[in-house]
């Protein structure tokens, strides 16, 4: 019988990079999380935060694809009542 647990093992390759070093070459770091797991900085060789590359967008949208669905009424254009202005502007209790 085949060891099932060898064929389970899943790797996550990351890599380690003091704070100093990450900022001085933080494009190029950037630039290999495309490939590395994850990039774990560390405070004099001791881990304190974790980067990620953030998931795919699931697609992208079309600008104006609910036009004409939505009515603004006109009492959105008229001014607010007096006593709410006073609050909007301080001057209220």
């Amino acid at each position: 019988m085949i060891d099932m647990s060898i064929f389970m093992v899943h790797y996550i390759v990351m890599l380690m990079v003091n704070i100093h070093e990450a900022k001085a070459h933080l494009s190029e770091y950037l630039n290999r999380l495309q490939h590395e797991g994850e990039i774990v900085l560390c405070k004099r060789n001791q881990p304190v935060a974790v980067i990620r590359p953030l998931p795919v967008a699931a697609g992208s949208r079309s600008i104006g694809l609910e036009r004409g669905k939505l009515k603004v009424p006109e009492a959105f254009f008229e001014a607010l009542p007096t006593d709410l202005m006073e609050l909007y502007e301080g001057h209220g209790s």
